[in-house]
């Protein structure tokens, strides 16, 4: 029987459609008759949505039947405004596991306004809020007769459209917020008139977020406050905004108070007797709803009102606070905020009262200086947060005896009778005025003769003077003073001038100054560290070439034997001179002088050259009077003599080449000791025309060579004589020689005559044959040699 049931077709005997414009959805209710729901068979329907000319949705819903016979239901969400245009649906039934579908139902009708007489253009949906990012979709019907001719939105967006005559379509993928405020769209048909337009205002937006951090508390366990911030912007306002509404979920009712929004939102009520609460609070726009709710005892949310009638009661090292609050019946735990006057805060507990005020005592302040306090209180039981800081006081404590000893230095200068001694003083880190009307008194007195002391005093607006003194020893010493007392005196011995004369003749005042370098941070400067003494005492002048040259000194321990001397006066170019000190029991002494630079400069200015000599292949230059002491913006480590012919690059011997930025050299001669002030360029030619110049150089180098002096080497005399010599003289024998040449001839190349021809072999005494012979007897010759012996023979 249950095969056969499924056999059969149960076509759809009931089907009714209605549309819900609001939520643009279809509402499908259909039946196939009493004997399917009887049976409970397991049924499948396929059901279609039909618009204008095409099916645009075909959908399969299976399903059980119930004996109840109640009608079945389907919904379909439209991606159009149903107003837009006609929506049919039809449906065909069939037993789950059969295969034969029953005869399609007639199309049901729901109709759309493309098929009244409209009096004018009507866009649907004619006002609506969009969700970013979302989709929609918008058509503009037009009347009877007529056609859209343009559909489009503001500001432009790219949109995909449909216009088929009498209704246009208008899909925009991703909505986006276009920092305005709507979107508007306009639909115009063919005709110009009036009734020939419309328009529709959208609004895009965001639904809003879930109220964070939702929290409610009591200040006095009658009114209930909760609190939680907005979220982020919905980009809907007016009637689209945000609207939030509280509820109390145990006693079922709606919390009756007005939600107020600026940086953080809230909203009070009373809430009687009730002390276990369940709030939920709820944001709603109409693109959605968020809820948070938060549960809690009474008892447990106290937020008390903050302390109010704060007074103080001071001493010169605590203070003790008073304050008031309006917390009836409820024990608080108090805490108070301390601003110190260096702006560190500290912060002090105290338990609190059931009474109307509290109290605390503050002390290890500093005597007439200036503290802020304020307190904040909290429930000492179940302690939820801190109520909101009482207004602040400020106060100062009160005067004291001036505590640590003053830092002070001194210049001693002798003069005719006696000495001039400037004093120094300033507030050393460790001293503290700890009252008002500050004054200093300076006392000095001889040590060994018990004389009346002399003493002067100043206002706070000194920290110098200049006292005359005779040659004896003195003590002096220099004490502040406030309205309550003076502080402990700092004391210097001055030596007798003897004493100083001994050590002038010692060679202690005429210590060699020692060059120091400069750093980024400061000068460094470091001493032989002596055993006898108990501190070191570091004196320069921040502006060494004005008076005053504001004397600074520093003072370091015993163990200290180096230290780093930074000032916001030191400035590059400028010599500082530092002196170095050991003190023994109030007695300082001069131990070492260093002199250096935070950074050096390269010299203001060239040497002149004041004398130059000149020889055929040598140039000699001086420049005796440039100066290499404080007036230099570096120490002078020597001097560059650069020299180059006037036309040409330069290659003298025993120079190096040095390029200049047009690309042309010259020859570079270093003198490495600065107090030389004469240099030999050795090796030029003569007759010719040289620039030379002369620079000094420091640790910072040297300006640019510029300014060159020109010079012209003489002519050579030496070549003139040897050019005679070797020439002019020979040319002069060559010429009397053809001029005489007869009797230079017979001079230096006489005609050697024959023997046979000479008159002196001419004897009648001597023949042999035909030939005279001369007797040797005759003549007494130095050498006689026989050349040949046939000869001699012949002979």
């Amino acid at each position: 029987l249950f095969v056969l049931l499924e056999s059969i077709v149960f076509p759809v005997t009931y089907l009714n459609i209605s549309k819900d414009l609001a939520l643009q959805r279809l509402l499908v209710e259909w039946d196939v008759g009493k004997s399917a729901h009887d049976a409970e068979l397991a049924m499948s329907f396929e059901i279609q949505v039909h618009r204008t000319d095409e099916t645009v949705w075909t959908e399969f819903h299976n399903i059980t039947l119930d004996k109840s016979g109640k009608p079945l239901h389907w919904i379909w969400n439209s991606d159009l405004p149903l107003e837009c245009m006609s929506h049919s649906v039809r449906i065909r039934s069939k037993a789950e596991s059969s295969k034969i579908w029953s005869q399609w139902s007639v199309w049901e009708t729901v109709l759309g306004l493309d098929t009244s007489n409209n009096s004018r253009p009507r866009i649907f949906p004619n006002e609506k809020v969009v969700e970013e990012g979302s989709d929609i979709s918008l058509c503009c019907i037009g009347r009877k007769g007529q056609i859209i001719k343009e559909f489009f939105l503001d500001p432009a967006v790219h949109v995909f459209s449909h216009t088929n005559s009498q209704v246009g379509l208008l899909t925009v993928k991703n909505v986006a917020h276009l920092k305005r405020p709507h979107i508007t769209v306009y639909c115009q048909e063919s005709c110009s008139e009036k009734q020939c337009y419309d328009y529709a205002v959208f609004f895009v937006g965001k639904p809003p977020d879930t109220p964070n951090d939702f929290s409610c508390q009591t200040q006095d366990m009658r009114i209930v406050t909760c609190t939680w911030s907005q979220g982020g912007d919905t980009y809907l306002y007016g009637r689209n905004s945000p609207k939030y509404t509280l509820s109390e979920e145990i006693s079922q009712k709606t919390v009756p108070c007005a939600v107020s929004c600026s940086e953080q939102c809230s909203c009070s009520w009373d809430i009687g007797q009730q002390r276990i609460c369940n709030i939920t609070v709820t944001v709603e726009n109409p693109l959605g709803k968020k809820t948070a709710t938060d549960v809690f005892d009474l008892t447990h949310r106290i937020y008390p009102t903050a302390p109010f009638h704060l007074a103080e009661d001071c001493r010169d090292t605590e203070v003790t606070l008073y304050w008031q609050h309006r917390n009836k019946g409820i024990e608080l735990f108090c805490q108070t905020e301390l601003v110190q006057p260096d702006g560190k805060v500290k912060l002090h507990n105290v338990s609190g009262t059931h009474l109307h005020s509290g109290s605390i005592t503050l002390g290890g302040l500093q005597p007439y200086s200036e503290y802020t306090a304020r307190v904040r209180c909290g429930a000492a039981k179940h302690f939820w947060r801190w109520s909101e800081w009482s207004e602040a006081r400020t106060f100062r404590t009160n005067e004291a005896t001036p505590s640590g000893k003053l830092d002070i230095w001194r210049e001693i200068t002798p003069v005719l009778g006696g000495r001039t001694v400037t004093l120094f003083w300033k507030q050393a880190p460790s001293f503290r005025a700890n009252g008002g009307n500050i004054s200093y008194e300076v006392t000095w007195e001889k040590v060994k003769d018990g004389s009346k002391p002399e003493s002067i005093s100043f206002s706070s607006v000194y920290n110098s003077t200049r006292i005359s003194i005779d040659n004896h020893s003195y003590r002096i010493s220099i004490k502040a003073k406030n309205n309550v007392n003076y502080s402990l005196p700092s004391v210097l011995i001055i030596p007798r001038a003897t004493e100083t004369l001994f050590c002038s003749f010692l060679g202690t005042e005429e210590l060699k100054e020692e060059q120091v370098n400069g750093t980024d941070d400061g000068i460094f400067i470091s001493w032989e560290p002596r055993h006898t003494y108990d501190s070191y005492i570091i004196d320069w002048c921040n502006f060494p070439m004005l008076q005053p040259c504001d004397l600074q000194w520093k003072i370091f321990g015993p163990n200290t034997s180096s230290a780093l001397i930074n000032s916001a006066a030191f400035v590059p170019g400028v010599r500082y001179n530092f002196h170095i000190y050991g003190s023994v029991a109030n007695r300082a002494s001069l131990l070492e002088k260093k002199t250096g630079y935070l950074r050096e400069l390269p010299p203001l200015l060239d040497p002149i050259v004041e004398k130059v000599e000149l020889t055929f292949n040598t140039v000699t230059v001086s420049w005796d009077s440039y100066p290499t002491n404080e007036s230099q913006s570096g120490f002078v480590r020597g001097y560059h003599v650069y020299v180059s012919p006037i036309q040409e690059d330069c290659s003298l011997k025993g120079s190096k080449k040095h390029v200049l930025p047009d690309g042309s050299v010259l020859c570079k001669y270093t003198i490495k000791n600065p107090e030389e002030k004469r240099y030999t360029v050795k090796h030029l030619l003569s007759n010719t025309k040289y620039k030379l110049v002369v620079k000094a150089y420091t640790g910072g180098g040297e300006t640019p060579a510029v300014n060159f002096i020109y010079v012209d080497t003489p002519f050579n005399s030496n070549v003139l004589y040897l050019l005679v010599l070797l020439v002019i003289v020979p040319s002069l024998v060559a010429a009397m020689c053809g001029w005489k040449m007869k009797w230079v001839k017979e001079c230096c190349c006489p005609v050697i005559p024959s023997p046979n021809k000479s008159k002196v072999l001419s004897f009648k005494e001597f023949k042999i044959s035909s030939e005279e012979v001369l007797k040797t007897s005759d003549c007494i010759p130095d050498m006689l040699a026989v050349d040949n012996k046939a000869e001699a023979q012949k002979l």
